[in-house]
């Protein structure tokens, strides 16, 4: 017999993929402890389990997968054949829409010019608060990508405008806003730069005992000055998002929520696992109470305003967040959830959400 932990090392499933596929009643244990609830696995299980990870893999329904795991304990060498060749023909009509559709929109787009964002190169030289720059900065990386399909996205966007400096990050599953006084940018215009996650580290740490410093964006190039030190390198080249069009959202229902008891909840509360293109993550399902408060649901809970988020995505964000209330406000459950501080509205982060599949 093995244990759970046995079976995932064994078999390539995690420890939450199997108490999943257990609760769906796919691959079921041969023993529960009564007492303990450990999971115990006979020894032939382990080639169903096996078979189950590859299909996790190459991201096969789950209806299709439990008549496949049925076909394959039976030896219905027939059933299985036809279950993977269906799957297979569903992926290749899939790609080859998919690139039908991708080929038009590239046709579109040497059609005509239409950046992102055209990031002015006008230069600046900015006098910001060290504490408030490094808050911003601590607020908003979490949410940097590093996908090195989107190299534009591995990095943290300034925004000068007037006395103000935003800092963004996002790697499109989630975005990270936060604002700075920043002085001596005066009427100039906007100027913008997006720093490299090494240059916006480095920028980081140079901050720690500044109470004042200089930030100047010149000719594609962002320095940071602090006394006598500085840290300074080239900007990405590529435009950033539009960030303000993402963050133009309807009002939803808002609930505050102590920073540390909500982690605490999250963190041990009930979960389900998401299964998207063969991986598998998992899941925190809110909803807001009648008395408002916000509360992660267990599996089986329903309801128009259920809302699912990744659950180390909202980890991350709480814990960036700062200060010990927050305000996360629920707009339809296919909005992003947004987790915003109660004295700053400006500092801000949205997580996408994640549909709920029966």
């Amino acid at each position: 017999m093995r244990s759970i932990g046995e079976m995932a090392r064994a078999s390539g499933l995690g420890v939450s993929a199997l108490r999943f596929y257990d609760r769906a009643g796919v691959l079921v244990p041969d023993q529960v402890d009564p007492v303990t609830g450990y999971r115990w696995y006979a020894p032939e299980q382990l080639g169903e389990a096996r078979v189950l990870s590859r299909l996790r893999r190459a991201g096969m329904p789950l209806a299709d997968v439990r008549l496949v795991l049925a076909g394959w304990t039976a030896v219905d060498t027939d059933l299985v054949r036809g279950l993977l060749r269906a799957h297979l023909r569903r992926l290749e009509e899939g790609l080859s829409a998919a690139r039908a559709e991708f080929s038009a929109l590239v046709d579109l787009l040497d059609d005509r010019e239409y950046p992102l964002m055209t990031t002015p190169r006008t230069a600046a030289r900015l006098s910001v608060s060290g504490p408030g720059l490094a808050a911003a900065l601590d607020a908003v990386r979490f949410a940097a990508g590093t996908d090195p399909e989107l190299p534009v996205l591995a990095g943290v966007h300034l925004d000068a405008e007037g006395d103000t400096l935003h800092a963004v990050a996002t790697d499109r599953y989630r975005m990270a806003v936060a604002r700075t006084a920043a002085g001596g940018h005066g009427g100039g215009g906007r100027v913008q730069a997006t720093v490299p996650l090494p240059l916006a580290d480095a920028m980081r740490a140079l901050l720690d005992g500044a109470d004042e410093v200089r930030l100047v964006v010149d000719d594609g190039r962002v320095t940071l000055e602090a006394g006598d030190r500085q840290t300074g390198g080239r900007c990405l080249e590529q435009d950033f998002p539009d960030y303000r069009r993402l963050v133009r959202l309807p009002a939803g229902r808002r609930a505050e929520v102590d920073v540390a008891a909500f982690t605490e909840a999250v963190r041990t509360g009930p979960v389900r696992l998401h299964e998207d293109g063969g991986t598998g993550y998992e899941l925190t399902v809110l909803e807001v109470t009648e008395d408002g408060r916000a509360v992660p649901v267990p599996e089986g809970a329903d309801g128009q305003d259920l809302v699912a988020v990744n659950r180390a995505f909202l980890l991350d964000a709480l814990a960036a967040a700062g200060g010990d209330r927050l305000v996360l406000e629920f707009g339809a459950p296919t909005a992003p959830l947004v987790l915003r501080r109660p004295d700053d509205e400006h500092t801000f982060s949205l997580l996408m959400p994640v549909r709920l599949t029966d």
